[in-house]
């Protein structure tokens, strides 16, 4: 059982990243609680890599601060906690397979080996190929092999299932998923693939613009919205009911008649305020899944966002 007085895993406190001019983060705040498997999800460019980067300790923020289980990036307490794959995936391509392993073993002193060869050999990767024979999966693949094999804290991990293929990719987050339950890894996974976070991560940081937009496990976070169907009124603009409250409304569409909204619940209710319907224009009501939810969040104006934090 989490230790609710103990450090977050990853705390971040109003901070801001620039490049050259480019503001990458900006007043990013959030704390990510150990044991959890947390979903980085955003557009291109809205910062996800830079955060990771941070947490990791190959950045230090210009403004703000991270710590890793209450300690700074890059030094040796968070370092010895930390294990990072990257979205370019560095390994040396002159190293064999059996070569980078040992590598990985003469740096870290948690080193799993048999761990580490068990993950390469699911895949059938040779010991003896070089890393720069291989495919973009079977690099990944080894790459993942390092990190697990660290039996790190903390495992942030940048776009790593996007050069698998589906079978793969459900062994993968098979894996990321015991570790989380076996050793109470934390697991930060940067991702596109909405779809098949929603098996596997139980705790979202939504970031766009270099803000976070959305923070908080994820049943909670569902369970504070409601996804709407049903016919639009004729005598509104937007289609939505007179009475219903707009500054709630995350994203709405209407197709044809039909209108699609995802709503903020009233505080203390399951409901969102103004949409009770009549037996005229009755709503369909259903919790939205995480797809639905980090889809209509995403496509909220800026304006319209609240970072939520779950209870």
């Amino acid at each position: 059982m989490n230790d609710p007085t103990a450090a977050p895993a990853l705390r971040a406190t109003a901070v801001e990243q620039r490049f050259k001019g480019t503001t990458a983060l900006q007043d990013c705040t959030f704390d990510l609680p150990a044991g959890r498997i947390a979903a980085l999800v955003g557009p291109n460019g809205a910062g996800k890599s830079t955060l990771l980067h941070l947490a990791a300790g190959l950045l230090r923020p210009t403004g703000g601060e991270v710590r890793v289980f209450g300690s700074e990036p890059g030094t040796p307490p968070a370092l010895g906690r930390t294990a990072f794959v990257s979205q370019d995936r560095p390994l040396f391509p002159q190293f064999t397979v059996a070569d980078t392993l040992a590598a990985g073993r003469r740096l870290n002193r948690t080193w799993d080996q048999a761990e580490a060869e068990r993950i390469v050999r699911a895949g059938n990767i040779p010991l003896t190929a070089r890393i720069g024979t291989l495919s973009g999966g079977r690099r990944t693949r080894v790459a993942l092999a390092l990190a697990l094999a660290k039996r790190a804290d903390l495992l942030l991990l940048d776009e790593p299932l996007a050069d698998l293929d589906p079978l793969v990719r459900h062994e993968i987050t098979g894996l990321l998923m015991a570790e989380a339950a076996e050793r109470g890894t934390t697991v930060v996974i940067s991702s596109h693939v909405l779809p098949e976070l929603e098996d596997v991560c139980d705790h979202v940081l939504l970031v766009q613009d270099g803000r976070i937009r959305l923070a908080g496990d994820t049943d909670d976070l569902r369970e504070a919205h409601t996804r709407l169907t049903g016919r639009a009124d004729p005598s509104t603009p937007d289609g939505l009911p007179t009475a219903a409250d707009r500054g709630a409304v995350v994203h709405a569409a209407t197709t044809g008649r039909q209108l699609t909204a995802v709503i903020r619940n009233a505080p203390g209710t399951r409901r969102p305020a103004g949409f009770d319907g009549t037996a005229d224009t009755p709503w369909i009501t259903a919790t939205p899944s995480l797809e639905q939810l980090l889809l209509a969040h995403l496509r909220a104006p800026a304006a319209a966002h609240r970072t939520e934090a779950a209870a």
